[in-house]
């Protein structure tokens, strides 16, 4: 794990702290900014620290052409051209001072992921507390940098990234100013399968001292714990009202309730961590006494040998331990031992 923070809206990132989870509205509010409200009180609802959205228009992101290239093979949204994708899946810009005010209403930050220059300029204006970078622009270093130049608080998703495209980003981003950063894990399949999660890389993240932790695509909430288990402070979701209402993402985003059980089970990982410890905790040591030791098992007279017939390694643990049993063979007892006696060494003869 690594000791890297930040610091986003007051509120402290880093494997000290609990997870931070952020709900991602993404393209679920289906065009209904009342529907992206409902999402926003759900999220906060369920526990999640943080709302957050995207910022661009299908003009900023692509151009509106369906030559080779343009036109998505495969998935979700096979045979549709970039531009009508993002065109549908857009969070409108006129939108963005209502969502802000909205989640200050609510008490939970909101921050974006923008996708050129002018995405930042709006969302400096609106006091975004943070930027997201998006997997599909790590390799957009300007982009990266104009989001430095900010000082705000970077969170870089790594999806189909090499090693060297992040240690790209993250001295693209430092080089710009910015001084606190996060790595998102992410594999960038919608949804994900489990088996390419491939957690085991959230170590190798944070060689580059930052704060990391998970973006996710899988269905449900069993790979979000395990990250959390091994060390991930931040986990994005995607969240969606009612996946049957159908959606662009709401194949592989969670409903409120999935997304409170997360929020639950991903505390009670965190917590399940600690330290290393070879100690007793505070709910072993009532059950310390339950634990075997040597005791009588049949009666033995002042000066009668013990033997494999009359001591045994018993329940409940108020004897010698176990460990001594050779050593007590053949020894005698110095008086009467009824059975049901702990065999202390006062007892024996040397």
């Amino acid at each position: 794990m690594t000791a890297a923070r930040l610091t986003i809206a007051g509120r402290a990132i880093g494997t000290a702290e609990p997870p931070y989870i952020v709900a991602e509205l993404s393209a679920n509010h289906r065009g209904d900014i009342e529907q992206a409200y409902q999402l926003m009180v759900a999220a906060k609802r369920a526990g999640a620290d943080a709302i957050k959205i995207q910022t661009y228009t299908a003009d900023t992101i692509t151009i509106d052409h369906d030559g080779p290239g343009f036109v998505i093979e495969g998935g979700l949204w096979h045979g549709r051209t970039l531009y009508e994708l993002y065109q549908e899946a857009h969070t409108p810009w006129e939108w963005h001072a209502d969502l802000f005010a909205k989640a200050r209403e609510l008490g939970i930050t909101i921050f974006s992921s923008p996708f050129d220059s002018s995405a930042v300029e709006l969302l400096e204006q609106l006091g975004a507390p943070a930027y997201k970078v998006a997997s599909f622009e790590i390799i957009d270093l300007p982009l990266i940098e104009c989001m430095a130049a900010t000082g705000k608080p970077l969170i870089i998703s790594t999806g189909m990234a090499t090693a060297d495209e992040i240690g790209e980003a993250v001295q693209a981003a430092r080089g710009a100013g910015c001084r606190e950063i996060a790595l998102l894990h992410c594999t960038s399949g919608y949804p994900t399968p489990p088996e390419d999660s491939n957690l085991a890389a959230l170590g190798e993240l944070g060689r580059y001292d930052v704060v990391t932790g998970l973006s996710d695509h899988t269905l449900g909430v069993a790979v979000p714990i395990g990250a959390v288990a091994l060390g991930a402070a931040i986990i994005e979701k995607h969240v969606t009202l009612r996946r049957a209402d159908g959606g662009l993402d709401s194949a592989f985003s969670l409903e409120p309730a999935e997304l409170a059980e997360m929020v639950r089970a991903c505390q009670i990982a965190w917590k399940s961590i600690g330290q290393p410890n070879y100690g007793r905790a505070p709910s072993e040591a009532g059950n310390v006494v339950l634990r075997r030791s040597l005791y009588v098992v049949a009666d033995i007279k002042a000066g009668e040998e013990l033997s494999a017939k009359n001591i045994r390694s018993i329940r409940p643990g108020h004897g010698l331990p176990p460990r001594h049993y050779p050593a007590l063979l053949g020894r005698r007892a110095l008086r009467d031992l009824a059975r049901g006696t702990p065999l202390d060494w006062s007892d024996l003869s040397e």
